[in-house]
């Protein structure tokens, strides 16, 4: 053992004259050295604005939206016009995804479908309406129910476009 410890002192003393070296290398670097270190800018003086807008309308109130359902009905030539002069069916204050068809039934040599909306359940005919984007029953199936939509291109324009309510077969 006496060995082993006499051998560990002697690479310790062969390290100590590293040091110094490294030491003196390490001095001479910081004194060459010159840091470049930019000043920072003062900050720009902060003058705060009152938000006048709060007594103005808000761009997605239901207000500002029927204003422009309005405008849009007195168009002439507009989908839009027959839609809001009618009066509105129940099954329009759901939207369709709300919706499942769970079966047909024929009574009296009349097509009806039926419908599923939170729980309850709704005959539909053909010519009724459905859903919140002006929906009229066009045909119905033994399957599914095909609807005409009229809704907003990306151009703001109103449009008619087809939309299919399948038929939903509940899970056992």
């Amino acid at each position: 053992m006496l060995p082993v410890i006499a051998a560990l002192a002697a690479l310790l003393a062969g390290c100590g004259d590293r040091t110094d070296e490294l030491q003196a290398w390490m001095d001479q670097q910081r004194h060459e050295v010159k840091p470049n270190v930019q000043p920072l800018q003062a900050p720009k003086r902060f003058d705060p604005e009152p938000y006048a807008q709060a007594q103005g309308v808000e761009p997605f109130s239901n207000q500002k939206l029927s204003v422009a359902l309005k405008q849009e009905a007195r168009q002439p030539n507009s989908l839009l016009a027959s839609e809001m002069n009618r009066r509105r069916e129940p099954l329009e204050a759901y939207p369709l995804d709300s919706m499942a068809m769970v079966g047909s039934v024929v009574r009296g040599g009349r097509q009806f479908a039926l419908l599923r909306v939170e729980n309850l359940l709704y005959q539909v005919k053909l010519g009724d309406y459905l859903g919140q984007n002006y929906g009229r029953v066009t045909r119905i199936a033994e399957t599914e129910i095909a609807l005409r939509e009229v809704v907003q291109d990306a151009a703001g324009e109103w449009v008619e476009r087809p939309a299919v309510l399948q038929l939903q077969e509940r899970a056992r």
